[in-house]
């Protein structure tokens, strides 16, 4: 396929996401079962222009001064690939299958938008609503934190170090790009994608399927290494899900002491069997009866709950969400995290570590739960976060926010976005 193809095929698909109310992944892999003449090059190149125009959604409407598909898509593919408008004329002149093309008074529009500087709010690609939150959490950054949000995402893998070291795994992956993190100890990245290209299926690597790697955002390996589980601790991964920090703690404690994963919701607990298998984790007992759970009351070294959040964090890599987020949504979020940390409180036992994470930008759901927490549990204290950081990723070059907790963000750390807590039990 052309340009032109390919672009009329990301217009159809995101008018079929906007009609629908649909997830992008969602209509994404309709379109290609439809479309079956695409060819790989063709659904990625696709899916670029799809996710962009979704990511930089405000970005693209402001210099069209107009809000449709069409303009999202044609919008996003300037400001992302940097051609002029004429250039862009240019590539759909003669392809039929292409959308319609750019007109004298798009032109003169684009022409004078792009000229100007932007206004902070499209800056940030942000819903309207959302802008009071970012910038009480990040001031005057908020919007350049948006900005970051808005960027393409690199792809992040964590060696196992279980059955490889990252030196194995990088020579492994060699012809893949992919190079050491720069924050996490076993952390390797491949760079964000550019233009229409795509990035490897790692998971087809024979490293992968001999558990050498798991796929996992550098922010969730820090998160993780925070919470630090060391050899020979009870640990309860209370919110365990399909299990991506349950793997990193095994491995950090050489299947030496106990990771119990539980979650409430048993069905997302089901891939957990083969990863753990695959990795050889050897210290984890999946919990999933009330009784198996009770046991453990006032017995763990660590609790970590990984809390349910609005995922404002992950909107590099899941931009439809950040438009489909409404405030109902962040307020049941909150209560929902409110009682399961007091819950999760009930297993930690006296000198034990309670650790709060999420992957929300938001302080509502981030330092406001902490204090809250606190201030009704009066048997919990915080650690020093400054000094916490330091001691464990000593030499981190990159510096997050340490203000009631540790917060990685893109713009900061280079990450995805997490919030990390970490508390500890000074009585029974």
């Amino acid at each position: 396929m052309r340009l032109g193809g390919r672009l009329a095929a990301a217009i159809e698909i995101l008018e079929d996401i906007e009609t629908r109310h649909r997830p992008a992944a969602d209509a994404m892999r309709d379109w290609g079962l439809s479309h079956r003449f695409a060819g790989a090059g063709d659904r990625a190149a696709i899916g670029n222009f799809v996710y962009d125009a979704l990511r930089r959604r405000r970005e693209a409407a402001w210099i069209f001064d107009a809000e449709t598909a069409r303009t999202l898509v044609l919008g996003a593919y300037l400001i992302e690939n940097g051609v002029s408008p004429e250039q862009l004329i240019g590539s759909l002149q003669d392809d039929r299958f292409g959308p319609p093309s750019l007109i004298e008074e798009e032109l003169g529009t684009l022409r004078s938008r792009l000229s100007e500087d932007l206004p902070a709010s499209v800056r940030a690609n942000a819903p309207d609503w959302c802008e009071t939150l970012m910038e009480r959490a990040f001031g005057s950054e908020w919007a350049g934190e948006g900005a970051a949000l808005a960027s393409r995402p690199p792809l992040d893998m964590r060696a196992n170090r279980l059955k490889a070291t990252r030196e194995k795994v990088l020579s492994a992956l060699s012809r893949t790009g992919a190079v050491p993190a720069a924050l996490a100890p076993n952390g390797l990245r491949i760079a964000p994608i550019s233009g229409d290209g795509r990035h490897p299926n790692v998971q087809a690597e024979p490293a992968f399927q001999k558990g050498w790697f798991e796929v996992q955002d550098e922010g969730s390996q820090i998160v993780a290494e925070l919470a630090g589980p060391a050899q020979g601790e009870q640990v309860l991964d209370f919110c365990a899900g399909a299990g991506g920090k349950t793997l990193a703690f095994s491995a950090m404690m050489d299947n030496r002491g106990q990771v119990h994963a539980y979650d409430a919701d048993r069905q997302r607990l089901a891939p957990i069997f083969e990863r753990l298998k695959r990795a050889g984790c050897r210290n984890v007992q999946v919990v999933t009866e009330a009784p198996q759970l009770e046991r453990l009351a006032g017995q763990m070294d660590l609790v970590v709950v990984d809390a349910p959040c609005t995922g404002s964090g992950t909107w590099r890599r899941r931009p439809d969400a950040k438009w489909r987020l409404t405030a109902q949504q962040l307020e049941t979020r909150r209560t929902e995290q409110s009682t399961i940390l007091d819950a999760a409180s009930r297993y930690v036992r006296s000198g034990g570590r309670l650790a709060y994470i999420t992957c929300s930008i938001f302080q509502e759901e981030n330092a406001d739960q902490a204090a809250a927490f606190l201030a009704r549990s009066p048997e919990f204290r915080p650690v020093d976060y400054e000094a916490y950081w330091h001691q464990r990723l000593p030499g981190a070059k990159a510096k997050p926010r340490l203000a009631n907790g540790i917060t990685l963000t893109p713009a900061t750390t280079d990450t995805d976005g997490f919030y990390f807590a970490c508390f500890e039990r000074i009585s029974a």
